[in-house]
């Protein structure tokens, strides 16, 4: 083993400064039930973005150090730093997910069996070159997948197949997600065709309303058209979808899915009412693509909710025999259901280069990057 090891870290300082830098760490020792890993590949996702930039204006940005190890500042606005307090003078690791080899294990009979093994890893950290591991948060991944196949094999999968069970727990029959043309949007629509559920899809562009009726999706609707709100309507008339997922935000799409499935279930009414259909409606949110405010116009009732998705609470919920299920399905399918598409490989140092965060922070859709911590 190498005594090299190298970790990119977050760190807001008291002076409002936000700070990206790579640091050089100790090599890890594993316990009994843990496993050092080391990490080839790992994605950038928008939440692996949140931790990294936090509240920072990154038009402000500076690059500064060298070439092998740069380094980025840029200003906090002071009206966010009270939230932050418990941020400020700590190096936050950045990288919630990754995949390697393991090069060392633990006594323990589970962590011996991974020893040599290419495993999927979560739990913080992993835009690292080495990181250990407790063995319950690794994923053994085939023989023969490669550490760039199941470099997102928790967040992107687990997050499209908790939104089905999510959907299956609360009594709905078919689901509407925005932003559909993404890496998990994909993984969604594959879900869903395979299951037999149906999914409508909400994207912006033609490019990807072709992109997925290509994959085989039924309902596309293109928010950018005209005839977008009869359209949507129309499709959950058909389908009788009453939740939905949105990784926007702000905006009024929320608003907009709402009062259509609010026109959809008004239409099965014997009655007037000035409370509107007694149909639940339920919108998830789970980003921040827009980070300005939700506008809600009420013309849905009162049978309705929007709340905050979030993986792990999600995970919770559903209980650990699913969670284990939805587990061993992702191992089985990442080249397949789960495979994500990669536009840009980068190494540690290239992340921290203003030319790609520029790129990479704009979180367009089909434009997603890798880590290679070993390059």
């Amino acid at each position: 083993m190498t005594n090299t090891n190298i970790q990119l870290t977050s760190t807001i300082s008291e002076d409002n400064k936000l700070t990206l830098a790579l640091q050089n760490i100790e090599m890890p020792q594993p316990g009994v039930d843990e496993v050092v890993v080391r990490i080839e590949a790992a994605p950038l996702n928008p939440s692996d973005l949140g931790v990294m930039f936090s509240a920072a204006d990154m038009t402000t940005a500076v690059q500064s150090g060298t070439e092998q190890s740069p380094v980025i500042t840029a200003n906090v606005p002071e009206k966010f730093m009270p939230a932050l307090k418990t941020r400020v003078g700590k190096a936050t690791p950045v990288g919630n997910e990754g995949a390697g080899t393991v090069i060392a294990a633990g006594s323990s009979p589970a962590a011996q069996a991974l020893m040599g093994k290419t495993v999927a890893v979560i739990g913080g950290g992993s835009y690292r070159k080495f990181i250990c591991a407790n063995v319950q948060n690794c994923l053994e991944l085939k023989a023969g997948t490669t550490a760039k196949e199941g470099a997102s094999s928790f967040v992107n999968p687990l997050t499209a197949l908790a939104m089905v069970e999510t959907m299956r727990s609360e009594g709905h029959k078919a689901i509407i997600h925005a932003a559909a043309a993404s890496n998990l949007g994909q993984m969604l629509n594959r879900i869903c065709i395979a299951d037999g559920i149906d999914l409508i899809n909400i994207v912006r562009k033609p490019e990807q309303e072709t992109l997925l009726r290509d994959m085989g999706a039924k309902y596309v609707i293109n928010s950018s058209s005209e005839s977008f709100l009869a359209d949507l309507t129309t499709a959950i008339i058909e389908t009788g979808a009453t939740i939905a997922f949105d990784p926007i935000g702000g905006g009024q799409l929320t608003s907009d899915i709402l009062n259509c499935m609010e026109v959809a279930a008004a239409r099965d009414m014997k009655e007037h009412s000035v409370y509107g259909s007694d149909t639940f409606k339920q919108v998830y949110i789970y980003g921040a693509l827009n980070r300005g405010p939700i506008t809600l116009n009420r013309n849905f009732g009162f049978a309705w909710a929007v709340s905050g998705f979030l993986l792990f609470n999600a995970l919770g919920k559903l209980g650990a025999e699913t969670v284990m299920t939805m587990r061993k399905r992702v191992a089985d399918e990442i080249t397949t259901t789960f495979a994500s598409h990669y536009t840009h490989e980068v190494s540690l140092a290239e992340v921290l280069q203003l030319q790609y965060i520029a790129d990479y922070s704009k979180q367009a859709t089909g434009e997603k990057y890798l880590i290679k911590p070993q390059a």
